[in-house]
């Protein structure tokens, strides 16, 4: 887990595809704000693993609503940490409306939270984590769309965290990979993952997302740190780009109606 992370925040995301010479020289301009999180700190070469089970419905709602650009819209996943995931897992419901982001997460312990989520219970089991209504909304979401495990992502980050700020993060997101997954499963499967990290897959032979993310108002050294490296914000979508990688041929095949009280 992001054990400085939050279980709720609203913040601004801001993206950047720079190519891998710019990490150094933009890590070391950060460090004069920031210090490593403590998966970083930890880490041989600062950078650990994130793994992502992203969640939609049957005929890709949260996609379609991706690619259209809407607002008030949100994608429903599940995270872990390192290239072998203990817990506590993380519940993730991200919300975005006007650039904005609000993000609610539940931790999690044990594997009752994926019987939980296919609808098989025991009746004596009192629950599994903490964060109870945020583990609700994101339960509330699942069952009302049908959502279901759709692609697994992994890449591998390094994090800082303003020393001076409220809060405010840098991130270095690398090795992206991806995989199709229909079960709620975790842990990375070495050899059946599909490598996105190649520079002729980014913009002008970019391949490493920078994320600078902060509360509503920006800290003036990121807004420094933007114009200093001459930083073109972009836009880019893990779960997006996975889709396209391992699941070329979806397809909605019809309309599907948005429960109103899903927004609520």
């Amino acid at each position: 887990m992001e054990a400085s992370s939050p279980l709720f925040f609203e913040r601004y995301e801001l993206k950047y595809l720079i190519p891998e010479e710019l990490i150094e020289p933009i890590s070391q301009y950060a460090e004069t704000y920031c210090v490593l999180d403590p998966y970083s700190e930890r880490s041989p070469d600062k950078f650990y693993g994130v793994n992502n089970l992203y969640l939609d419905t049957p005929n890709f709602l949260f996609l379609e609503r991706r690619k259209a650009s809407m607002d008030d819209r949100f994608n429903l996943r599940i995270r872990s940490y390192g290239d072998e995931p203990v817990y506590p897992y993380f519940l993730e419901v991200k919300f975005k409306s006007k650039g904005f982001i609000k993000k609610k997460r539940s931790k999690v312990y044990g594997d009752d939270w994926a019987n939980e989520l296919n609808g098989i219970t025991d009746p004596d089991f009192e629950g599994y984590g903490i964060n109870t209504d945020y583990r609700n909304v994101f339960h509330r979401l699942v069952h009302s769309y049908n959502a279901e495990p759709k692609v697994f992502t992994q890449y591998k980050r390094k994090a800082y965290l303003s020393v001076y700020d409220d809060y405010a993060r840098v991130t270095f997101d690398r090795q992206l990979r991806y995989t199709r997954r229909e079960e709620y499963n975790l842990k990375p499967i070495e050899g059946v993952m599909s490598a996105y990290d190649f520079e002729t897959n980014y913009r002008e032979g970019a391949n490493i997302i920078l994320e600078l993310k902060c509360t509503s108002r920006m800290p003036m050294w990121m807004l420094d740190l933007i114009a200093y490296f001459n930083l073109e914000r972009t836009s880019f979508s893990k779960y997006m780009t996975g889709v396209n990688e391992v699941i070329p041929d979806h397809y909605a095949p019809a309309p599907y109606r948005v429960p109103a009280h899903c927004y609520r």
